[in-house]
């Protein structure tokens, strides 16, 4: 079985969010850090080389495999700011209707500034991917 590409790492998260270039793509990733700390109540941690994560959980799917996970993250990619909240899953449909411009991936989304997008119902989609998390796995701190 393939193991998991995304680990957590001893990378400083504070000095990966220093380096993000340019200064308005390093300010928005520091708005989302703060976010994400305040609604978790989770300390970051760096998944991978440019994840950063907030909590984490240990899964095992019926076909046997099984890893750990972070529970929410983001990722302050080139073009856009990457944010792994589940974003897929249907019981958010209802608060993607609110946030403003953004995209859908697989299980990312997609926003390429904070001020793009309503920032109170983004606190509100962190919040409620943690807690569909929590209802299959156990979050814990990273």
């Amino acid at each position: 079985m393939a193991e998991a590409k995304t680990r957590p790492t001893e990378i400083r998260v504070a000095d990966f969010l220093a380096a993000v270039e340019p200064a308005d793509k390093r300010a928005d990733a520091l708005a989302l850090d703060a976010l994400f700390r305040q609604v978790t109540g989770f300390a970051p941690r760096m998944w991978g080389p440019t994840i950063i994560g907030y909590g984490s959980y240990a899964y095992t799917y019926a076909s046997g495999h099984s890893g750990i996970a972070p529970a929410v993250g983001f990722s302050p990619r080139k073009v856009e700011h990457s944010l792994y909240l589940g974003a897929g899953d249907d019981g958010a449909a209802p608060l993607l209707a609110r946030l403003g411009k953004h995209k859908i991936g697989k299980s990312c989304l997609y926003v390429k500034r904070l001020s793009d997008i309503d920032q109170t119902v983004l606190e509100q989609m962190i919040a409620q991917a943690v807690a569909r998390l929590n209802d299959r796995w156990t979050v814990t701190p990273s």
